[in-house]
């Protein structure tokens, strides 16, 4: 990885268990095709040098997708290394020049303004205390520049309470556009049946914002 390794929280230990003890096809968010990530991302007609980062991408095979279609700034940032190990093997040569950053959302220094798309699919929903909630927007606006996209995914009201045995904050685009406040606007809403590999549904809600 490309920053320095950082003393692991409670949470980092938890997640870094997940992906030292898991295949990325066992758990219950992997997706073999990030169809509705692509199909966003596609909307908000980005120049191929564009910045995106991936918010808690881990093993993801987003990125995959995103260097094969020409994206030559890419990030992603995980708390969990092994995710990123996993990735960033997956795709060998391919992978070197995405950034792999390790860290908590929350602690994370972004370069003010770098970004041109910030996607989240799944990060936020753990994010249960206000405070944290507000510190995310907070890095969110740092690492954004005028005009930037925001894509987000979080369970929906009607969607788990729990993943991975930690309580979630689920969202509507209602919560989420209060969340992110006056300087977002929302463009697009979906909501989604994610069929996890054991069979079982997790209804989630999408939103893409454009920084007014």
């Amino acid at each position: 990885m490309k920053n320095p390794r950082i003393e692991m929280s409670g949470t980092a230990t938890h997640w870094q268990n997940v992906w030292t003890t898991k295949q990325p096809e066992e758990v219950s968010w992997h997706q073999d095709d990030p169809a509705l990530s692509l199909g966003m991302i596609q909307a908000c007609a980005l120049r191929r040098d564009a910045a995106i980062i991936d918010v808690g991408g881990g093993a993801s095979v987003l990125v995959d997708r995103l260097v094969e279609r020409g994206y030559v700034h890419v990030a992603v940032l995980d708390i969990a290394g092994a995710a990123l190990q996993t990735a960033a093997e997956r795709l060998g040569p391919l992978g070197d020049d995405v950034s792999w950053i390790e860290s908590s959302v929350l602690d994370w220094r972004p370069v003010p303004g770098l970004f041109d798309l910030w996607h989240d699919r799944a990060v936020l929903h753990f994010l249960t205390e206000p405070a944290d909630q507000a510190r995310y927007v907070e890095v969110m606006k740092r690492a954004l520049g005028p005009g930037a996209s925001v894509i987000l995914a979080t369970f929906a009201p009607d969607g788990p309470e729990k993943c991975s045995g930690l309580p979630v904050c689920r969202h509507d685009s209602a919560s989420l556009a209060a969340l992110l406040g006056p300087d977002f606007r929302l463009v697009e809403e979906v909501l989604q049946e994610h069929v996890t590999p054991g069979g079982n549904v997790q209804k989630f809600q999408w939103c893409r914002f454009v920084r007014v």
